[in-house]
Order: structure tokens, then C-alpha cells, then sequence
């Protein structure tokens, strides 16, 4: 047996704008092939007079090679043909150039509740969904009852799921395709429905398979389960293939990507102070001063600031200061240097003020910087050199904060803490 389970090469997938796939008869193909030469005049002038392209390319090149027993994850915005390579690997749909092998049994969850019948009872349903994914009859009766445990819907099974919440009809939809025993799973955004606790369970499960060595292809934003669950990752824009590697360095690249300004915030910003020291540039960096584009929770990293000095005298003490805040703008923290006993004097033509956090205590997800300056005092009494009024972005990746080799911890707030426990 090939140690490749998925081998893609120069796959090209094309979509007409406008125009719906449909299923091609017999009397299509021969009637095609007649109309063939007019056709491809009318087309060349049809493109030519509207100056607009007819179609896009949703896949465009795409070629790689997966390994029985890896767990890959694909990334990328949406409409970057993540969802289209699944498809045509799932055999739902053909690809308009290129070939893909394919070596084992195939299961797929590409779009949950896929053949479930809103006059069926969840019981029934059970049946026909297992059938159309491809499991026989004993199979399904052997596995029923764990199917109906995980789903939670033990009350309602034979009852029509056109009486079920959205939530009860997503969880009886996956407990059933989740159950399957391929060689191959690919799985599309299955964790974006649900509540947070049915995640979770999903997120386990998920992790049962990939523990068992099955070949598993991941689709989702999730980037916490991504890292979880694949040893590495491929990120796909514009139906290319961008980057590819381990998957932490590949979750990095693309956060970074979607956080980062387009050009520097610091250059035509509003301001106010007297001007005598002006905040030029930001960036992260590892504690050897290496740039990073992506900070992890309990990492260390340094935050640091270019700077022009304007005016300052060489007597003139200067505190300066950051602060973090969500998206919406709620301050997380703020910190001055002079918290920590520390200004600075005799500042050079231009330089960098740095501020290293030996931990990192940020929960996963994206927040804005602010910066300030301030003269001979602290933020009360001292006089505003620089306080440039723009936010920076700010992308916090999972990481092991408490050192326990959990990454995908749910948390509600943007702070974590550390502490230690005990019973009296």
C-alpha cells in the first residue's frame, strides 16, 4: 500500500460567474459537442465587449502530497478555495484541470445534516444519513446507541427533526458522520457550529481520530483546534498555496497576515504634546530581538517602539509608556516604565524603547496597541511629549501558558492568571 493517501497535482478548479452547475444528460454532451465552435466564438466575443471576466478560478494550481496517518489542516480566508478542494476530493464535484489519487476510504463532513429529512424522526434519520455516508445497516446498529449518546437527543428520537432546535438537528447531524470509520476523513468547519460546550465534545472526538491514525484533512478558523489537531497545515489564497510547513509556523504567518496594517499607523497619525519626541514605529520581537509577527500566551516577547528624540535635552526624563486594549477598545493594561523605576535620559538622534514581558499573559485573540510619552513626571504631572492618537493591531496565537501542553483552553476574558490551588 502507498505511504500517500492524498496526492494533488496542478489541480484547477473553474466556476462560471453566474451560471449553476447542473447534471449533464446524454443528450447535453451531444449537443454540446455541436455547438462547441459557436460557442467558443461566442464566448471570446462575449468577453471581449463586456471587458469583464466570465469566470474564476477557485482552485489555481494547487498540488501537494499527504501521508497516511497525517493530520493536515487547511487555512485562508473564506473564498480562498479551501472548501472547493474538499469537494473535489470528496468526489462531489470535478476538477476543471489537474488529477488527484486518492489511496484509502473516504468519509467526509463537508456540510453537517446533509441528507436528513425534515419529516423523519431523528430515529429514521439516523438510518438514512449513515446509509448515504456510506455505513451499512450493522454497522449503524452497532453504533447507534453511541450515536444518540453523543448527540444528547436520547428524548426527542422519534420525534420528525422538523420539531428540532437548529442546535439538536447539528449535534444528531455530526454524532452521526463523527462515527464513521474511514481511512480518510476530511472535515470542513464542523466545529463552527453548536454551542461552546458541543465544540468541545466535537474538538475530542476529532482528537480520537486523529489518535487512532487516520488521515485527516481540517478545514477551519479555528486556529486554536487547527494547532491542536495537525502536526502541520497548508494556507491557501486565491486558490493558491502561500505557505506550507509545521503548523504553527504556517497559523503564525496567517495571523499576522490578517492583523497587519497595510502601512506604517505611526505616519500621518493625529498627535498631541509639544512634539519633542515622536513614536515612529512598532513592532514585536523575541527576546534575542528577533521580529515576530505573531505573540503566543505565556511566551515571552518584547514590545518595542522606534522613536525620533525632536528636542529632548539630554537632562529631560522621559517615561514611556503602552497600553492593550480588545478590538472594542476596552484597555486590558496599561504600563509605564516608571512603574518599574525606569526612565530614560540622554536620548540618541533616533532609537527604540523596549519593554520585555517575561510571560505573555494575553488569552488568544486579536487587540490594539496605544503609545505615550511623557516629560520630567509621570502620567499626571508630567508634560505630553507624543501621544499618537491610532490603535496598532496586536495577534496573540494559543500557547501553553500553564505549561500543562494544553493549547486550546477555553477562556472568556483576555487576561489569564497563574495560582495555586488547595483544599482545607
Amino acid at each position: 500500500m502507498s505511504e500517500i493517501a492524498i496526492r494533488v497535482e496542478g489541480m484547477r478548479k473553474r466556476y462560471r460567474i453566474g451560471e449553476r452547475e447542473r447534471y449533464t444528460a446524454l443528450r447535453d454532451v451531444l449537443g454540446n459537442a455541436i455547438k462547441a465552435p459557436w460557442r467558443m466564438l461566442r464566448g471570446k466575443n462575449r468577453g471581449a465587449s463586456n471587458g469583464k471576466p466570465d469566470h474564476i478560478w477557485a482552485l489555481d494550481g494547487v498540488s501537494l502530497e499527504i501521508k497516511h496517518g497525517e493530520a493536515v489542516g487547511l487555512i485562508g480566508r473564506n473564498g480562498a478555495g479551501k472548501t472547493t478542494l474538499l469537494k473535489i476530493l470528496s468526489r462531489i464535484t470535478k476538477p476543471t484541470e489537474g488529477r488527484a489519487e486518492i489511496h484509502g476510504r473516504v468519509g467526509s463532513l463537508l456540510e453537517v445534516g446533509t441528507g436528513f429529512h425534515q419529516e423523519l424522526t431523528g430515529r429514521e434519520n439516523i438510518y438514512l444519513n449513515g446509509a448515504i455516508l456510506g455505513m451499512k445497516k450493522a454497522e449503524i446498529d452497532r453504533k447507534f446507541d453511541e450515536m444518540v449518546a453523543f448527540a444528547e437527543v436520547e428524548t426527542f428520537l422519534d420525534t420528525p427533526v422538523k420539531h428540532y432546535s437548529s442546535g439538536m438537528y447539528v449535534r444528531l447531524a455530526f454524532a452521526v458522520a463523527a462515527h464513521l470509520e474511514p481511512e480518510i476523513l476530511l472535515v470542513d468547519e464542523v466545529l463552527a457550529v453548536g454551542d461552546a460546550a458541543f465544540q468541545k465534545k466535537c474538538l475530542g472526538k476529532m482528537n480520537e481520530v486523529t489518535r487512532a491514525g487516520r488521515t485527516v484533512v481540517f478545514v477551519s478558523h479555528n486556529m486554536s483546534a487547527i494547532e491542536n489537531l495537525c502536526a502541520s497545515a497548508y494556507q491557501i489564497d486565491g486558490g493558491h498555496i502561500v505557505r506550507a510547513g509545521d503548523t504553527r509556523t504556517v497559523v503564525s504567518g496567517y495571523l499576522a497576515e490578517q492583523h497587519r496594517p497595510e502601512a506604517n499607523p505611526f505616519t500621518n497619525c493625529t498627535r498631541t504634546g509639544n512634539g519633542k519626541l515622536r513614536v515612529t514605529s512598532f513592532r514585536l520581537e523575541t527576546p534575542l530581538g528577533k521580529p515576530l509577527d505573531v505573540a503566543r500566551s505565556g511566551e515571552a516577547v518584547v514590545f518595542a517602539f522606534g522613536f525620533e528624540n525632536r528636542g529632548c535635552a539630554a537632562r529631560d526624563r522621559v517615561s514611556f509608556s503602552f497600553s492593550v486594549h480588545t478590538d472594542h477598545e476596552v484597555a486590558v493594561f496599561h504600563y509605564y516604565s516608571h512603574f518599574s523605576n525606569t526612565v530614560f535620559e540622554n536620548l540618541p538622534a533616533t532609537g527604540t524603547f523596549k519593554c520585555r514581558l517575561p510571560e505573555l499573559a494575553l488569552a488568544p485573540g486579536n487587540y490594539l496597541v496605544m503609545c505615550r510619552a511623557m516629560l520630567n513626571g509621570d502620567q499626571f504631572i508630567g508634560t505630553e511629549a507624543d501621544w499618537p492618537q491610532v490603535y496598532v493591531p496586536l495577534s496573540v496565537a494559543s500557547g501553553d501558558f500553564y505549561g500543562t501542553g494544553d493549547v486550546n483552553l477555553t477562556t472568556w476574558a483576555p487576561i489569564l492568571v497563574k495560582g495555586t490551588w488547595s483544599m482545607e
